[in-house]
């Protein structure tokens, strides 16, 4: 008995302690260099263009690409998976099947056009950048296309193929007529990584977007029904049925350029950063299932976001003094401002006054 009387006090010590405790060293408080310029990135949380209401229109984007093509990124990462990653999860079929199917592109393709695989084609990508001219002929313009879709690099794909001269948008130089049709539909699908960061990127003359998304985190939950139906039950909530409320007034304005500005503004505002939390990560990281399946969803959630930052922070890693735009589903941006804001050679920039 005196050893349990003992033994209760020092495990509710160390529960104290383990949530009191706070490092000493924090990073985000030695910012460096002490010269030269800085890394500048600016997290744009975007609504997902394909699930806005039918009423927009891709004109409605004008204004928005107006602000940040005059804010003048001279880089732009998009939420999407790198041909890599895609690569290496398809040789892990148990585990991320689905991930594959709902998010990496068929490279069969180009494949097919190029002769040139997922590894193959990065690689190729790599070299031809690397003495890539000042003024590249439509014949190179097309071939990196071709090997940016052999590689999975479809938004890149895209930034080539919008800087060609229009007459030059043809087949030839490794584009077939399939892949040319693959353009041509990417090009006009909603989708922000090509409506907003490809078009963005050939207009300020950059030869390509950086994938920055990963799903490597994610696996199957071994009862996917009861997952669902606990998470779901945690969604139900008042900020929830707030923040359904205020989408169905700002999805009305998505037809003109000054209401989808007003949306982007919301989603880019504190308010909206921080009921996403309450709506979502915060209600599942509290939901009471036995099988602790909204700690298992939180879990996926912020190890999917870290490494989002680290593939991030490797895009101004590899170039010091970038000026990165960042272009992510809203729900990421808190995480993503966040983790960023631990780094040393990393400057936040607020969107506010941009969207105003």
């Amino acid at each position: 008995m005196r050893l349990l009387a003992l033994l209760i006090p020092m495990t509710l010590c160390g529960a104290a302690a383990a949530q009191d405790y706070q490092p000493a060293f924090d990073p985000s408080r030695l910012k460096g260099p002490a010269a030269g310029p800085v890394n500048e990135i600016m997290v744009l949380g975007s609504p997902h263009l394909s699930q806005l209401p039918k009423t927009f229109q891709p004109s409605s984007l004008a204004l928005l690409n107006e602000r940040l093509a005059a804010w003048k990124p001279q880089a732009i990462a998009v939420e999407d998976r790198s041909g890599l990653q895609c690569d290496a999860m398809r040789r892990y079929p148990e585990r991320y099947r689905e991930a594959v199917d709902g998010y990496c592109p068929d490279t069969a393709p180009a494949r097919a056009a190029t002769g040139l695989d997922v590894p193959q084609a990065s690689a190729e990508a790599e070299k031809l950048l690397a003495a890539w001219p000042a003024a590249p002929s439509a014949v190179q313009r097309r071939r990196l296309a071709a090997v940016f879709l052999a590689g999975g690099e479809e938004a890149s794909a895209v930034v080539q193929w919008l800087r060609l001269p229009a007459a030059e948008r043809r087949a030839g130089d490794g584009l077939d007529r399939v892949l040319v049709e693959r353009l041509r539909a990417l090009e006009v699908a909603p989708n922000e990584s090509v409506m907003i960061a490809a078009q963005l990127a050939a207009r300020l003359g950059h030869e390509r977007v950086y994938a920055m998304d990963d799903q490597t985190a994610g696996r199957p939950y071994a009862d996917r029904k009861a997952a669902g139906a606990a998470i779901e039950k945690a969604w139900d909530n008042p900020a929830n049925a707030r923040r359904k409320h205020e989408d169905e007034i700002l999805d009305r304005g998505v037809g003109s350029a000054q209401g989808l500005l007003a949306m982007y503004r919301a989603y880019n505002s504190p308010p909206h950063v921080a009921a996403s939390f309450e709506i979502d990560f915060g209600a599942a990281l509290n939901e009471p299932s036995a099988q602790r399946f909204g700690r298992n969803y939180v879990g996926y959630w912020e190890t999917r976001n870290l490494r989002m930052a680290a593939n991030i922070r490797d895009v101004v890693g590899v170039m010091p003094g970038t000026r990165l735009l960042v272009i992510v589903g809203a729900s990421h941006k808190g995480y993503l401002e966040a983790y960023l804001h631990q780094m040393h050679d990393v400057r936040l920039v607020d969107t506010a006054p941009l969207l105003r």
